[in-house]
């Protein structure tokens, strides 16, 4: 199965959308622009016939590697994204808060 991720933006809000070839779903993150260079991470879904493939990690995962790419920090709203954080200090540099912080 190949995930595939896409993302919607309109400026003001915006989505990471994954899509795995067989299922009819989707998983997602919102986003919503906060200012320059800054974007909260609102909300992780993923339906039950995405679960346990690895959805939401990769969803994160590109959240942050567009983050390095193009330089804008995260607020992390989204418990799931705030949880991931958390284990991995490392990502410091991407948020606008410290690991284990609430935004």
């Amino acid at each position: 199965m190949t995930t595939t991720i896409t993302k919607e933006d309109d400026g003001r809000h915006g989505r990471y959308v994954a899509r795995i070839d067989g299922i009819d779903a989707e998983g997602e993150i919102t986003f919503t622009h906060r200012g320059p260079g800054v974007i909260s991470a609102d909300h992780t879904g993923v339906p039950e016939a995405m679960a346990g493939k690895g959805v939401a990690k990769a969803l994160l995962d590109h959240l942050l590697e567009d983050a390095r790419e193009n330089h804008f920090r995260i607020i992390p709203i989204c418990p799931f994204v705030r949880a991931q954080y958390a284990r991995h200090p490392e990502w410091a540099e991407l948020f606008t808060t410290k690991p284990g912080e609430d935004p």
